[in-house]
C-alpha cells in the first residue's frame, strides 16, 4: 500500500514541476497577462452601458423571454411586443428591471419579470504596466481607484522612480453628480496624461488616490540610470529617482574622497535629440554649504568628481609633512597612483 502512494506522489510531482516552471516563466515575463480583477463588493450597482448583455424572463410567458445586449444607444430596443425602447445605459438592472415590469404591465397582469446581467462588457480593462510586481489588465466592473489597481498589479518595485502617470484613453461614460471630470484630451490634441507621486499614495493623500476610469493606462515609471564616476567613496551607477539633486546622488555613492576637486565636478548631460553630450561644471562644494542652490540631475547623466591638482598648495602641505614622516601616501590619505584616464562621450 506504501509503494503505490509513493509512487502517486513521484508521479503526481512529475506532472507538477513542468506547471510551476511555465508558471515561473509567466511570471517572469513583461508581457501583459489577459487580465485581472479586482473583488466585486458593489458590483450590485454597475450600471449598464452599450455591448452588455441581458438575461430577461417573463415568468408565465416564455414567448416574451429575451437574451440580447444594450445597443450602442444605450438602450434595449427589441424586446417583444414593446415598441419604445428601454433606457439601459447609466442604469442598474434593477432600475430597467422597474422600466420593463411597467413596459409589459400594458400588456398583462402583475407580469413576474427578471433581469439578470450575463455580460460586463462596456468598459475597457485598466492596463498596468511599468515598475510594478505583475503588470496586467484589470477588468473594470466597478469604481475603483489607484491604490487598489496598484494592489492588485502587485505594487511597485525598486525600479520605480517615483511617479505615476495616468493616462486616459476613453471618455466616462456615466459620470457620478458633481464629479469633475479630466478631459480625455489634452489642449495639444493629445490624449491627456496626469503625473502622481508613489509617496502621496504611500502617505494616504487624497488627491495622489484618483478613480480610475475604464481603459486607462497606468503606467508606474521605471527609473532611468545615471553613473558616479571619480573621487568618491563608491562609484557606482544608480537609477535616477524623482527629484534627484546632484547632493543627494553623490551622498548616495558615498560622499567625496579626500583628493577630489570637489569645486569643479563635471556633469556630462545627453543633448536634447540624443546627439553628443554637453558639459555642465559645477561647484559641489558651495552646494554643499548652501551657497549655491543644488543641481536638478536628468536620466543618463555622467558625474564626474575629478581628482585635485597635485600641486594645489595643501596637498604640497601634506606631501612635506608625509615626507618628514616617511609616509608620502599620507598626504591624501592613500597610496599615491598615476591615472591615465581617457574618456570618449
Amino acid at each position: 500500500m506504501k509503494a503505490k502512494t509513493y509512487l502517486f506522489l513521484f508521479v503526481a510531482l512529475c506532472l507538477a514541476s513542468p506547471l510551476q516552471l511555465a508558471a515561473q516563466g509567466q511570471g517572469s515575463s513583461d508581457m501583459v497577462p489577459v487580465s485581472s480583477s479586482v473583488d466585486e463588493q458593489g458590483i450590485m450597482k454597475y450600471q449598464l452601458g452599450p455591448g452588455d448583455t441581458l438575461d430577461i424572463r417573463v415568468f408565465g410567458q416564455p414567448d416574451l423571454n429575451w437574451t440580447g445586449e444594450v445597443d450602442s444607444d444605450g438602450n434595449i430596443s427589441s424586446l417583444p411586443f414593446v415598441e419604445t425602447p428601454i433606457r439601459a445605459q447609466c442604469r442598474t438592472d434593477k432600475e430597467v428591471q422597474k422600466d420593463i415590469i411597467a413596459a409589459y404591465g400594458k400588456l398583462l397582469k402583475n407580469p413576474q419579470i427578471s433581469v439578470r446581467v450575463t455580460g460586463r462588457n462596456s468598459r475597457q480593462p485598466a492596463v498596468v504596466l511599468g515598475a510594478v510586481l505583475a503588470p496586467t489588465r484589470v477588468e473594470m466592473k466597478r469604481r475603483v481607484r489607484l491604490n487598489e489597481i496598484i494592489a492588485v498589479s502587485g505594487g511597485t518595485t525598486e525600479r520605480s522612480n517615483g511617479d505615476i502617470a495616468i493616462m486616459h484613453t476613453m471618455p466616462v461614460m456615466c459620470p457620478e453628480p458633481g464629479e469633475v471630470v479630466e478631459p480625455l484630451v489634452s489642449e495639444n490634441g493629445l490624449n491627456a496624461l496626469k503625473i502622481y507621486k508613489v509617496k502621496d499614495l504611500l502617505d494616504g493623500n487624497p488627491e495622489a488616490n484618483p478613480y480610475i476610469r475604464p481603459g486607462d493606462i497606468i503606467n508606474v515609471m521605471d527609473a532611468k540610470p545615471i553613473h558616479i564616476v571619480g573621487y568618491v567613496g563608491n562609484p557606482q551607477p544608480m537609477l535616477l529617482r524623482s527629484n534627484m539633486t546632484l547632493l543627494e546622488a553623490i551622498m548616495q555613492a558615498g560622499g567625496v574622497k579626500t583628493g577630489a576637486k570637489d569645486d569643479d565636478v563635471r556633469i556630462y548631460r545627453t543633448k536634447p535629440g540624443g546627439e553628443g553630450r554637453e558639459l555642465i561644471r559645477v561647484n559641489y562644494s558651495a552646494i554643499k554649504k548652501r551657497k549655491q542652490p543644488d543641481v536638478a540631475l536628468q536620466a543618463y547623466d555622467i558625474i564626474e568628481v575629478p581628482e585635485a591638482s597635485l600641486w594645489r598648495p595643501d596637498r604640497l602641505l601634506r606631501i612635506i609633512a608625509g615626507a618628514a614622516t616617511g609616509s608620502i601616501g599620507a598626504f591624501a590619505g592613500a597610496p599615491v597612483q598615476a591615472i591615465n584616464r581617457k574618456v570618449i562621450y
